[in-house]
């Protein structure tokens, strides 16, 4: 069984933000798999799907981004997930807004809720998608920035990221975590740096 993990903070004035993706991503694919995430489990909303003809536990931690850790290895140890089998969808400010990056493993680049989930799980030895946010203009207030509602060019353009979010993900459940990165990692790739640290 998979668990996939939308990373965002609970409450309505956080709902339409930037650091939000995670959980609207998860929503997109609860919906599409016709099913809800509202069950109360590890302090996280959850909810369990067939996708890809696989079982799969979607969940959104409650516990604000900064200890979604905690809420992480609750459902890790709970579902008895492997390396292999936890995914965590984040928002990045280093990736071009839009782009869609997968990983297998890796740090948690300035990210507070994946640094969270390496505290907690004691591992970076886990898949993540990782949804671009950085703007084209520098930044002042990178804290401020992420936690500000999408403008309404970037809200125009959501449903189109989404959808290939969602499908980048089907595509980890379908073909396998190498087969989705040489698939998705390259539709946003001409033009910008390819190379990770």
């Amino acid at each position: 069984m998979y668990v996939i993990v939308g990373l965002g903070n609970p409450g309505a004035e956080y709902e339409r933000t930037r650091h939000n993706l995670g959980f609207m991503l998860i929503d997109k694919l609860a919906t599409g798999a016709g099913v809800a995430v509202k069950r109360s489990e590890c302090r996280s909303l959850v909810g369990n799907a067939l996708i890809e003809n696989e079982r799969v536990v979607l969940a959104k931690p409650q516990t604000y981004m900064n200890l979604s850790g905690e809420a992480v290895a609750c459902l890790n140890q709970k579902h008895e997930s492997d390396a292999g089998s936890l995914i965590i969808i984040s928002d990045d400010l280093a990736l071009p807004f839009g782009s869609i990056r997968l990983r297998e493993r890796g740090s948690a680049g300035g990210h507070n809720g994946l640094k969270s989930i390496i505290g907690a799980l004691g591992a970076n030895e886990f898949a993540r998608l990782r949804i671009g946010i950085q703007p084209e203009h520098p930044l002042s207030d990178a804290k401020r920035f992420v936690l500000d509602e999408f403008s309404k060019t970037e809200r125009e353009s959501l449903p189109e990221i989404l959808e290939r979010a969602a499908e980048a993900l089907r595509s980890v459940l379908r073909d396998g975590i190498g087969k989705a990165m040489s698939l998705h990692n390259e539709q946003r790739a001409k033009g910008t740096e390819q190379s990770e640290k």
